[in-house]
């Protein structure tokens, strides 16, 4: 598939899109004023984002990626389906911890054509910070260098992951998960309104439903997210990013 020009950190970017799957799942968002400014904290040569907390769109699924890597690379990289075979990215998938390339490749067999790409791009030493939600990973932050990191400079990426994380996939979640969850504005509102400590009386008054109302929405949106009550409903939501 190829790799869009898209950038999910324009305002406007994401407007004329109807659902989550009709964005592009390859975006190259090329240069940007934030990276530049990591890079004179730590330098690196590319970053990925991937992965979504949303069902199906979790990392090492190829389905949500923003990254300043070579188009071409990214391209050669899902149309060999090297996700699939990649052991750093079979290493990742389960790791609550940073992974670093070179000791990935110590110990398995790196498939050749992956090797070939590496080298004609310049991607090497690739370090991910995985991005987890209950001991269990659904995103990573990655960067890559000619040469490796030291343990100083992966302490500090892991300190920075989740906000560059949130920043690239927050337009994302705000535009669309709430239409993934089914969840409609006055579940949301009502639940925004919850996580402010307010009684369903004082939700009522906030958001101009009747308290019945407010019941039945939080009892819906705790449903649909899978919670056992309305603290775990709030939990969820904060977690899942649909509300702040």
């Amino acid at each position: 598939m190829p790799v869009s020009a898209l950038s999910v950190l324009d305002p406007d970017a994401l407007k004329d899109y109807v659902d989550l799957r009709s964005v592009p799942s390859h975006r190259f968002f090329g240069q940007s004023n934030l990276m530049d400014r990591l890079r004179n904290a730590v330098p690196f040569d590319y970053i990925i984002v991937s992965g979504l907390d949303v069902d199906h769109y979790r990392f090492g699924g190829g389905l949500s990626i923003d990254t300043d890597l070579p188009p071409a690379f990214v391209e050669a990289y899902m149309a060999d389906k090297l996700h699939l075979v990649d052991p750093f990215v079979v290493a990742a998938r389960s790791s609550q911890t940073p992974v670093v390339e070179a000791e990935v490749y110590k110990t398995s067999e790196v498939p050749q054509r992956l090797l070939y790409l590496q080298r004609t791009f310049n991607v090497h030493n690739r370090t991910i910070i995985p991005i987890c939600r209950e001991d269990a990973p659904y995103g990573t932050v990655g960067f890559t260098r000619i040469t490796p990191f030291n343990d100083e400079e992966i302490a500090f990426l892991q300190m920075i992951a989740e906000g560059v994380y949130k920043t690239f996939t927050k337009p994302l979640l705000d535009r669309f998960a709430a239409d993934h969850m089914k969840l409609s504005k006055g579940e949301l509102a009502c639940l925004v309104q919850a996580s402010l400590g307010l009684t369903s009386e004082n939700i009522a008054k906030a958001t101009g439903y009747q308290a019945e109302t407010v019941n039945s929405y939080i009892k819906s949106a705790t449903k649909k997210l899978g919670a056992a009550n309305r603290t775990q409903a709030i939990a969820q939501a904060i977690r899942r990013r649909l509300i702040d």
